[in-house]
Protein backbone atom coordinates (compact mmCIF):
# COMPACT_ATOMS: atom_id res chain seq x y z
CA UNK A 1 0.00 0.00 0.00
CA UNK A 2 1.38 3.57 -0.90
CA UNK A 3 2.06 5.63 2.56
CA UNK A 4 2.68 8.65 0.10
CA UNK A 5 -0.67 8.80 -2.34
CA UNK A 6 -0.21 12.71 -3.82
CA UNK A 7 -3.34 14.16 -4.21
CA UNK A 8 -4.51 17.15 -6.74
CA UNK A 9 -6.70 19.99 -6.11
CA UNK A 10 -7.63 22.27 -8.67
CA UNK A 11 -8.11 25.88 -8.24
CA UNK A 12 -10.22 28.37 -9.85
CA UNK A 13 -8.94 28.29 -13.62
CA UNK A 14 -9.57 31.67 -15.32
CA UNK A 15 -11.38 31.63 -18.59
CA UNK A 16 -7.69 33.70 -20.10
CA UNK A 17 -5.68 30.91 -18.54
CA UNK A 18 -2.93 29.87 -20.56
CA UNK A 19 -3.30 26.51 -21.93
CA UNK A 20 0.67 25.51 -21.68
CA UNK A 21 1.28 26.59 -18.19
CA UNK A 22 -2.55 24.73 -17.31
CA UNK A 23 -1.11 21.82 -18.66
CA UNK A 24 2.51 21.82 -16.80
CA UNK A 25 0.72 22.48 -13.15
CA UNK A 26 -0.67 26.13 -13.01
CA UNK A 27 -4.25 26.05 -10.82
CA UNK A 28 -3.17 23.04 -8.92
CA UNK A 29 -2.22 22.66 -5.47
CA UNK A 30 -0.45 19.34 -4.46
CA UNK A 31 -0.60 17.35 -0.87
CA UNK A 32 0.51 14.26 0.50
CA UNK A 33 -1.17 12.14 3.10
CA UNK A 34 1.93 11.33 4.89
CA UNK A 35 1.21 15.52 6.08
CA UNK A 36 4.50 16.92 4.01
CA UNK A 37 3.29 20.35 2.60
CA UNK A 38 3.65 20.12 -1.07
CA UNK A 39 2.00 22.89 -2.44
CA UNK A 40 3.41 23.65 -6.03
CA UNK A 41 4.20 20.81 -8.48
CA UNK A 42 8.11 20.99 -8.15
CA UNK A 43 7.36 20.27 -4.11
CA UNK A 44 5.17 17.59 -5.39
CA UNK A 45 7.26 16.07 -8.29
CA UNK A 46 10.55 15.89 -6.08
CA UNK A 47 8.54 14.02 -2.97
CA UNK A 48 7.17 11.76 -5.46
CA UNK A 49 10.62 10.98 -6.92
CA UNK A 50 11.95 10.69 -2.55
CA UNK A 51 9.69 8.11 -2.56
CA UNK A 52 9.68 6.05 -5.41
CA UNK A 53 6.53 7.13 -7.54
CA UNK A 54 6.57 8.51 -11.06
CA UNK A 55 6.82 12.24 -10.63
CA UNK A 56 4.28 13.02 -13.58
CA UNK A 57 1.11 11.43 -12.22
CA UNK A 58 2.44 10.87 -8.71
CA UNK A 59 1.87 7.17 -8.20
CA UNK A 60 -1.71 7.08 -9.38
CA UNK A 61 -1.05 5.36 -13.33
CA UNK A 62 -3.49 7.89 -14.35
CA UNK A 63 -3.18 11.72 -14.71
CA UNK A 64 -5.81 14.74 -14.61
CA UNK A 65 -4.77 16.79 -17.93
CA UNK A 66 -8.17 18.86 -16.86
CA UNK A 67 -10.78 18.77 -14.27
CA UNK A 68 -12.86 15.68 -15.56
CA UNK A 69 -10.39 14.50 -18.17
CA UNK A 70 -8.39 11.66 -16.90
CA UNK A 71 -5.67 9.62 -19.10
CA UNK A 72 -3.10 6.76 -17.99
CA UNK A 73 -0.02 8.30 -17.46
CA UNK A 74 2.31 7.75 -20.58
CA UNK A 75 5.70 9.02 -18.47
CA UNK A 76 5.84 5.25 -16.30
CA UNK A 77 3.28 3.47 -18.98
CA UNK A 78 0.87 3.17 -16.06
CA UNK A 79 2.61 1.79 -13.14
CA UNK A 80 3.01 4.61 -10.74
CA UNK A 81 6.75 3.74 -10.51
CA UNK A 82 10.00 5.95 -10.70
CA UNK A 83 11.63 2.95 -11.79
CA UNK A 84 9.53 2.56 -14.99
CA UNK A 85 9.59 6.41 -15.51
CA UNK A 86 13.21 6.17 -15.87
CA UNK A 87 13.37 3.21 -18.15
CA UNK A 88 10.83 5.07 -20.36
CA UNK A 89 12.86 8.20 -20.57
CA UNK A 90 16.04 5.93 -21.44
CA UNK A 91 13.93 4.81 -24.02
CA UNK A 92 13.42 7.67 -25.17
CA UNK A 93 16.44 9.01 -25.39
CA UNK A 94 17.33 6.09 -27.19
CA UNK A 95 15.09 6.28 -29.79
CA UNK A 96 16.17 10.69 -30.02
CA UNK A 97 19.45 8.64 -31.44
CA UNK A 98 18.30 6.45 -33.65
CA UNK A 99 14.77 7.82 -35.28
CA UNK A 100 16.31 10.98 -36.94
CA UNK A 101 14.46 13.53 -38.50
CA UNK A 102 15.93 12.27 -41.61
CA UNK A 103 14.86 9.18 -41.65
CA UNK A 104 11.12 10.37 -40.57
CA UNK A 105 11.44 12.56 -43.91
CA UNK A 106 12.03 9.23 -46.10
CA UNK A 107 9.65 7.31 -44.51
CA UNK A 108 6.84 9.61 -44.73
CA UNK A 109 7.66 10.18 -48.85
CA UNK A 110 6.72 6.46 -49.06
CA UNK A 111 3.56 6.78 -47.60
CA UNK A 112 0.34 7.53 -49.13
CA UNK A 113 -1.27 10.43 -48.35
CA UNK A 114 -2.61 11.50 -46.30
CA UNK A 115 -0.88 8.74 -43.63
CA UNK A 116 -1.56 8.17 -40.41
CA UNK A 117 0.68 8.77 -37.24
CA UNK A 118 0.29 4.76 -36.71
CA UNK A 119 1.58 4.26 -40.04
CA UNK A 120 4.44 6.26 -40.06
CA UNK A 121 5.52 4.57 -36.80
CA UNK A 122 5.16 1.22 -38.03
CA UNK A 123 7.15 2.29 -41.26
CA UNK A 124 10.25 3.63 -39.02
CA UNK A 125 9.89 0.38 -37.00
CA UNK A 126 9.99 -1.79 -39.93
CA UNK A 127 12.79 -0.19 -41.37
CA UNK A 128 14.55 -0.42 -38.43
CA UNK A 129 13.50 -3.67 -37.96
CA UNK A 130 12.34 -2.94 -33.93
CA UNK A 131 10.30 -5.70 -32.03
CA UNK A 132 6.80 -3.84 -31.25
CA UNK A 133 7.69 -2.14 -27.55
CA UNK A 134 11.86 -2.17 -27.94
CA UNK A 135 11.47 1.97 -28.22
CA UNK A 136 8.59 4.36 -27.64
CA UNK A 137 8.88 4.74 -31.42
CA UNK A 138 5.12 5.75 -31.77
CA UNK A 139 6.26 9.32 -29.47
CA UNK A 140 9.68 9.97 -31.21
CA UNK A 141 8.14 9.73 -34.63
CA UNK A 142 4.88 12.36 -33.56
CA UNK A 143 7.47 14.43 -32.39
CA UNK A 144 9.56 14.90 -35.91
CA UNK A 145 6.25 15.16 -37.21
CA UNK A 146 5.32 18.00 -35.32
CA UNK A 147 8.30 19.71 -35.95
CA UNK A 148 8.47 19.03 -40.00
CA UNK A 149 4.93 20.62 -39.76
CA UNK A 150 6.50 23.56 -37.68
CA UNK A 151 9.24 23.59 -40.54
CA UNK A 152 6.56 23.66 -43.05
CA UNK A 153 6.85 20.21 -44.63
CA UNK A 154 3.69 18.52 -42.89
CA UNK A 155 0.23 19.89 -42.31
CA UNK A 156 -1.73 17.84 -39.78
CA UNK A 157 -5.39 17.32 -42.17
CA UNK A 158 -7.83 15.06 -39.56
CA UNK A 159 -9.95 16.66 -36.60
CA UNK A 160 -9.30 16.94 -33.17
CA UNK A 161 -10.58 12.98 -31.24
CA UNK A 162 -11.82 15.82 -28.62
CA UNK A 163 -11.15 19.94 -27.63
CA UNK A 164 -10.66 20.32 -23.95
CA UNK A 165 -10.40 23.56 -21.77
CA UNK A 166 -13.00 25.87 -20.79
CA UNK A 167 -13.14 27.74 -24.69
CA UNK A 168 -12.33 24.08 -26.60
CA UNK A 169 -8.76 25.50 -27.52
CA UNK A 170 -6.46 22.31 -26.06
CA UNK A 171 -7.32 19.15 -28.62
CA UNK A 172 -6.44 15.59 -28.56
CA UNK A 173 -5.40 13.93 -31.21
CA UNK A 174 -5.40 10.10 -31.11
CA UNK A 175 -3.49 8.72 -34.45
CA UNK A 176 -3.90 12.18 -36.42
CA UNK A 177 -3.51 12.10 -40.21
CA UNK A 178 -0.57 13.73 -42.57
CA UNK A 179 -0.09 15.34 -45.59
CA UNK A 180 2.90 16.68 -47.25
CA UNK A 181 3.01 20.14 -48.14
CA UNK A 182 4.75 20.55 -52.23
CA UNK A 183 6.15 23.47 -53.06
CA UNK A 184 5.86 24.74 -56.65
Amino acid sequence: MNEHPISVDWDEIPEDADDRALLDGAHRTYRCACGIPLGERVKAELHAMETDQCSTCFGRASREVLPGFTEACRACAGTGRRGAQLMWETAYGEAEQVITVGLVRQVTRRLPEPFALSQAADAVRGMLGLPAGRLPVGPRVRDLLLRLEQEGELVMVSAPDELLGNDGSMVLYRDPLWRRITTT
